[in-house]
């Protein structure tokens, strides 16, 4: 990379300890050198009200917005709820698309990480966040696919991965995140 990349990372789960939190961190852990993490944190977004839309957004929205707008990619590690996206993380989607035309969103380049528990690894949540950033017009790694079953057996009590394998994979996503992001620049500059 010929120079340092921010990414921005998105949490679908709100727990300060939860697991899909660790997931995230196991990632950047593995990361290549040139990418720079920054957790945008989303729950003290209010509810997407397009009334509250004025000159004065609500404080939290604002400074989302702005870390976004900042972030030159997205990385998603989001937990499965109900088949879907957990609300909060639609939220925080809803809140950086708006105000119509403006979404923070455009253009960044994505990656998608779902891990629960069971043995799906969360690929409902991970299909709908797909359909989402489609329409924000967000390039999205589609090597590997990332549906991590088992989460809560991954880690040890510092929140280390415990599996070689699952840490080469680790690896192997952050890498072809890194890889798009590359991609994804250069073809802005030449466009």
């Amino acid at each position: 990379m010929s120079s340092t990349k921010k990414v921005a990372v998105i949490t679908g789960s709100l727990r300060a300890e939860s697991k899909t939190r660790t997931m995230a961190k196991a990632i950047i852990a593995e990361a290549p050198e040139g990418l720079s993490f920054e957790f945008a944190d989303i729950g003290d977004l209010a509810l997407y009200n397009e009334d509250l839309e004025t000159d004065t957004p609500p404080a939290p929205w604002t400074a989302f917005r702005d870390r976004i707008k900042g972030a030159d990619a997205v990385l998603f590690v989001t937990p499965e709820y109900n088949r879907s996206v957990p609300g909060a993380l639609k939220n925080a989607i809803d809140v950086g698309s708006r105000p119509y035309g403006k979404a923070v969103f455009s253009g960044k380049p994505a990656a998608i990480v779902t891990a629960s528990p069971g043995g799906i690894g969360g690929f409902g949540a991970n299909h709908h966040l797909r359909q989402s950033l489609v329409f924000l017009d967000m390039p999205v790694l589609q090597q590997p696919e990332a549906y991590i079953g088992g989460l809560w057996e991954m880690f040890d009590d510092e929140g280390n991965v415990k599996s070689e394998d699952t840490r080469k994979f680790l690896r192997a996503i952050a890498d072809a995140f890194a890889a798009l992001i590359e991609r994804s620049t250069k073809a802005l500059e030449n466009a």
